[in-house]
């Protein structure tokens, strides 16, 4: 069970040289929004990656992270960036979004994995340019031990209960 306490939001390499090519992007940065407007109202952290953002762009308008929360890399798999492992706190599960899904997406799971970390890949959240690479993208990381979710599983699962004070405003995203 995700915990909003005990959780961090890792959103990975939604840039805009990249988003245009990924299949329903407008779907997977909406669910992306959603999670991160979720995560602000729930006090999860959330930090953002940037694939070679000097040729990527950075990441798109419609979810504009914070400078600060930005983690910038040129390795596929994020881990390997100096600056990622040091602020992902022990004991937190990663609730990993982004793409594409069978590159940075899914070599970051596996790398947070062998690192022993928690992790949940959001379906609906993570695109890749093809279906099919998609597809065996989430089969992969499930296979290697990540939980596979969807934005409504996180954001219930983080609310806990119709009683939390910001019900309403967080159930208001996903409607």
């Amino acid at each position: 069970m995700l915990q909003a306490g005990s959780s961090l939001l890792l959103a990975i390499d939604f840039q805009g040289r990249l988003m245009p090519a990924i299949e329903a992007a407008d779907d997977v940065v909406l669910n992306a929004s959603r999670l991160a407007r979720a995560a602000a109202l729930l006090d999860v952290p959330t930090l953002w990656t940037e694939q070679n953002a000097a040729k990527l762009g950075g990441t798109v308008e419609a979810l504009a992270p914070p400078a600060d929360a930005v983690v910038h890399k040129m390795t596929f798999d994020a881990t390997r960036a100096p600056d990622l492992m040091p602020r992902l706190p022990e004991g937190r599960t990663l609730v990993v979004i982004g793409c594409e899904a069978h590159v940075c997406v899914l070599q970051t799971v596996l790398g947070l994995i062998e690192r022993g970390r928690s992790v949940a890949v959001v379906a609906d959240a993570v695109g890749s340019r093809r279906r099919a690479n998609k597809e065996a993208g989430l089969a992969r990381m499930a296979r290697a031990g990540a939980q596979i979710v969807t934005t409504e599983m996180v954001v219930f699962e983080w609310l806990e209960s119709a009683e939390h004070p910001r019900f309403r405003e967080v159930v208001a995203l996903i409607k």
